[in-house]
């Protein structure tokens, strides 16, 4: 079966997306599973946050431009089975120049179709700007699965909505038909508070078993990691949010498992 693609995203900023991208990344690479980043964010903070470097000319846009080879934009990190199709700011133009391509929303599926099927990784991460423009669309058309990290604050039910909304919407036009949802993850979960509690309540009581067990709790150590270019698995191992993300590692990746499975039919049928 081809690698599996998951798109981290929210249309929402400040909601630990970026830090739920490397942090995963760090914590799957631990359990042995070699994991490429796609940073197509022009902030380019997952590719700082794994130590490297933003380099002019360096991003996935030249691949989606058919400019560039795929394969030399990759890099590797110092952190264990991990790699990062890096972004720069150069991205901030791919709004304009994606638009003038035949299918724009397609480009970054042409770009990662020769990666999904390589030998040397096992899972693609795609860390999305907080929009819902050209590059996310991009994100979602290339992806089979779509984490959403989800702020616990009294907001967070109506832009996962939207979100939602917009994802059937791309089903229904034939942008993507594979991306289903693979989980909703809450995070900067305060547990001294009621808020946090309330709206985790209320997101599961939507949601069900979409919403992982898993709840990342704000530690300022978290916050501090992506600063310091090193996922909280390396910065700080013994922090709570290290111990959370590992534990979300396991059900991502039991998730994935099971998604493999084929199901069993009633006989007969």
């Amino acid at each position: 079966m081809p690698n599996p693609v998951i798109s981290i995203a929210n249309q929402k900023g400040g909601v630990g997306k970026t830090t739920t991208t490397i942090s995963l990344a760090a914590c799957l690479g631990a359990q042995g599973k070699r994991v490429l980043v796609v940073d197509i964010d022009p902030q380019a903070n997952a590719t700082s946050g794994l130590g490297l470097e933003k380099q002019p000319g360096g991003s996935v846009l030249g691949p989606l431009m058919e400019e560039a080879s795929v394969a030399d934009r990759i890099k590797y990190t110092v952190f264990e089975n991990i790699y990062v199709l890096p972004s720069e700011i150069d991205l901030c133009g791919a709004e304009i120049e994606l638009c003038s391509r035949e299918n724009p929303a397609g480009q970054l599926t042409r770009v990662l179709e020769p990666l999904r099927e390589s030998p040397d990784i096992d899972l693609i991460l795609i860390d999305c700007p907080p929009s819902l423009g050209i590059l996310t669309l991009n994100a979602f058309s290339a992806s089979d699965w779509l984490i959403v990290p989800l702020q616990c604050e009294y907001y967070a039910l109506e832009g996962i909505s939207t979100l939602m909304n917009t994802l059937e919407q791309l089903k229904s036009n034939g942008v993507t038909s594979r991306l289903e949802l693979l989980g909703i993850v809450m995070t900067m979960f305060d547990g001294r508070t009621n808020l946090s509690n309330m709206v985790v309540d209320e997101v599961q009581s939507h949601f069900g078993d979409k919403v992982f067990e898993t709840v990342i709790p704000r530690t300022t150590k978290l916050a501090e990691a992506p600063s310091h270019g090193k996922p909280i698995r390396e910065y700080d191992g013994y922090n709570a949010g290290a111990a959370a993300y590992d534990v979300l590692a396991e059900e991502v990746a039991r998730r994935l498992e099971e998604a493999r499975e084929p199901r069993n039919e009633a006989p007969g049928q």
